[in-house]
């Protein structure tokens, strides 16, 4: 999940003023938190407490009211009254990535991440991107190879994930759907070489790149397993100790376990 949080975080400079190649510093005095960490820690909480997505998303997504929520998702998060709003944005595929680590088959995995996203992105690609989000963390974590997750999520999906970055990056622009940001976020990670790297592709695509890196940042870390410490190190300190706290407590029942002894060390 840290992963998740690091892309965020690398890219929030970059979502209003994209860019298009992979030689940027990872981290400046502008780097920060958005919605995309909030909610993915959020849906953690819930998993770590057996909390409803609903109450546990609403409750710590108003500790942050100046996160950088969409219009929809703000009506919802402060409605006495919440209700799905039919949205097929990015937003039920940012949050996603602790169903994939912490479940234990694909049919949870995908049962999980639907009822993640139906709380309020209930349009099926917005329930779709989330299903494809997870499934692909899940395939990582289970060592499936790349081209076996590019497979199994282009044929339960039909996403086109045959393009590859060098192939997006010239004509992409922002895309706040889902069905224009998960194949982009997957396919950045399907053309990395380590963990690094992939946060790197998904940034240089030049689209919606705190979403995008948020993603990608999820499944890289379960595939390889590790995120350089100096990365964690940075995420750590940008997150404030509320949020860091429940992160914590997510890793030391679900995280990897070489990952988990570099928080120690932290």
């Amino acid at each position: 999940m840290n992963g998740a949080l690091a892309g965020d975080i690398i890219g929030s400079v970059y979502e209003w003023r994209p860019i298009k190649t992979k030689t940027f510093p990872l981290f400046g005095p502008d780097s920060v938190f958005t919605d995309d960490s909030v909610l993915t820690i959020a849906v953690a909480d819930a998993i770590v407490n057996r909390l409803s997505y609903e109450d546990a998303i609403r409750e710590i997504g108003r500790r942050y009211p100046d996160a950088g929520y969409g219009g929809m998702f703000m009506q919802w998060l402060f409605s006495g009254d919440p209700a799905p709003y039919n949205s097929w944005g990015n937003g039920s595929a940012m949050r996603v990535s602790p169903v994939g680590f912490a479940f234990r088959n694909e049919a949870e995995v995908l049962r999980e991440a639907e009822t993640t996203a139906e709380i309020t992105h209930s349009h099926p690609e917005g329930l779709k991107g989330a299903r494809a989000v997870a499934l692909a963390v899940f395939l990582a974590g289970e060592r499936a190879d790349k081209e076996e997750i590019r497979r199994r999520i282009s044929s339960e999906f039909g996403y086109d994930l045959s393009r590859t970055v060098e192939m997006i990056r010239p004509d992409y622009a922002f895309d706040v759907s889902c069905q224009g940001t998960v194949p982009e976020a997957i396919i950045a990670f399907l053309d990395a070489v380590s963990f690094e790297d992939a946060i790197r592709n998904a940034v240089s695509l030049g689209g919606d790149s705190d979403t995008l890196a948020c993603i990608t940042g999820g499944i890289a870390e379960a595939f390889y397993r590790e995120i350089p410490v100096e990365i964690l190190r940075e995420v750590r300190r940008r997150l404030p100790d509320d949020l860091w706290s429940l992160t914590e407590r997510f890793y030391r029942k679900y995280g990897i376990p070489g990952i988990m002894e570099q928080l120690d060390a932290l």
